[in-house]
C-alpha cells in the first residue's frame, strides 16, 4: 500500500502588495482640464439657455467627461416653468441634472458633494457664469479618478440655476429638486456641499455663507485657504445652489461671485475668464476633499 503524502504548506506569495490609492492634494489640480472646458461649453456651445437644445447638448458633453472619470452618471429631468430670464421671455420645457456617483456609494453613505450651474441666461455664452464653475467641476473629477477624498465626492452639474422671475422661488430649479428628492437619510449622508459658481475672475475667491449665524462650512473653507495660501473673502451669499441645500438643513457654502463687466451678457467669452483663479479655485476645492 502506498503511503499518502503528507499535505504541504505552499510557500507565501511573492506578488507585492496593491499600493493604496495616493490622498489627494490642492496640488493634483490641472487648470487646463477647466480652461478646455471653459473654451468648449462657451466657445463651441454658447449660450445653454435651460429648456434649450444647446443646453441639452451641453449636459450630454459634460456626462461623458464625468463618465470618462470613471463615475456613474445619469441625466436627473428637471420640469422648468416659463418665465422671464434676464429680460427675455424664456418657455416652459425640461432641464436635466447630470449626477455623477462613484460606483458602489450606497445609499445614506457619507459624501461630500461639489456643485456647478451648467445653464446660462439666453443671450450669454456663459464663459465666467457658469462654465468657469462646470469647468473646475470636471477637473476635480478628473483628479478623483486616481486620487483618494476624505469621504466619496458626489458631483453635480445643476440645470436650470438661473432666474426666470424676480422672486427666490423662480430660480435654483435643479438644485432644489434634488434636494426634495433626497430622502431624510440621503441628506444627514450629505457633510458638506460646496456650489462653484463663478470662479475664473479676480484674484481673491469669495466664500459666501447662506446663514445669518455662525457657518462651520464657511470657517472649513476660510481655514483650508489659508493653509494651502488662497487668498479668499468672506461674504453673505444665497444666490446660489448652496442655498437650497442650506435650507433643507445641510451645510452649503458658494465659492465665487467677484463681480465683472460681462455679467449675463454676450460679452462672457472665454477671454474673460483667468486660469490663475480657476487654478485658485481648485485647489481649494481639492484641499477641502482631501483627508
Amino acid at each position: 500500500m502506498t503511503p499518502t503524502p503528507a499535505p504541504t504548506t505552499p510557500p507565501p506569495s511573492t506578488a507585492p502588495a496593491p499600493s493604496p490609492t495616493p490622498a489627494v492634494r490642492a496640488a493634483d489640480f490641472r487648470p487646463q482640464v477647466a480652461v478646455d472646458a471653459v473654451r468648449h461649453l462657451a466657445g463651441s456651445i454658447g449660450p445653454r439657455e435651460a429648456t434649450s437644445p444647446s443646453y441639452d447638448r451641453a449636459a450630454r458633453w459634460v456626462a461623458r467627461e464625468l463618465s470618462r472619470s470613471g463615475l456613474d452618471v445619469e441625466l436627473q429631468p428637471v420640469e422648468v416653468p416659463a418665465g422671464v430670464s434676464w429680460g427675455v421671455p424664456v418657455e416652459a420645457g425640461r432641464s436635466v441634472n447630470v449626477v455623477a456617483t462613484p460606483p458602489g456609494l450606497r445609499p445614506g453613505e457619507p459624501r461630500l458633494l461639489v456643485g456647478a450651474h451648467l445653464d446660462t441666461v439666453p443671450q450669454a455664452p456663459g464663459a465666467e457664469d457658469n462654465a468657469s464653475g462646470v469647468g473646475v467641476l470636471l477637473s476635480v473629477a478628473s483628479t478623483l479618478a486616481t486620487r483618494r477624498a476624505r469621504l466619496p465626492v458626489v458631483l453635480v452639474a445643476f440645470g436650470a440655476e438661473e432666474p426666470r422671475g424676480e422672486t427666490d422661488a423662480d430660480h435654483h430649479y435643479g438644485s432644489r429638486q434634488y434636494v426634495a428628492g433626497l430622502t431624510p437619510a440621503g441628506r444627514a449622508a450629505v457633510r458638506g456641499m460646496v456650489s462653484l459658481d463663478r470662479v475664473g475672475v479676480g484674484d481673491v475667491v469669495p466664500i459666501g455663507s447662506a446663514y445669518d449665524g455662525p457657518d462651520p462650512l464657511a470657517d472649513e473653507l476660510a481655514a483650508t485657504a489659508r493653509r494651502i495660501g488662497v487668498p479668499v473673502v468672506r461674504e453673505a451669499n444665497r444666490s446660489s445652489d448652496h442655498w437650497q441645500f442650506a435650507q433643507a438643513g445641510i451645510r452649503g457654502a458658494r465659492l465665487g461671485s467677484t463681480p465683472y463687466a460681462g455679467y449675463h451678457s454676450a460679452q462672457d467669452v472665454p477671454a474673460v475668464v483667468d486660469p490663475s483663479q480657476l487654478d485658485r479655485a481648485g485647489r481649494l476645492v481639492l484641499a477641502w476633499l482631501a483627508p
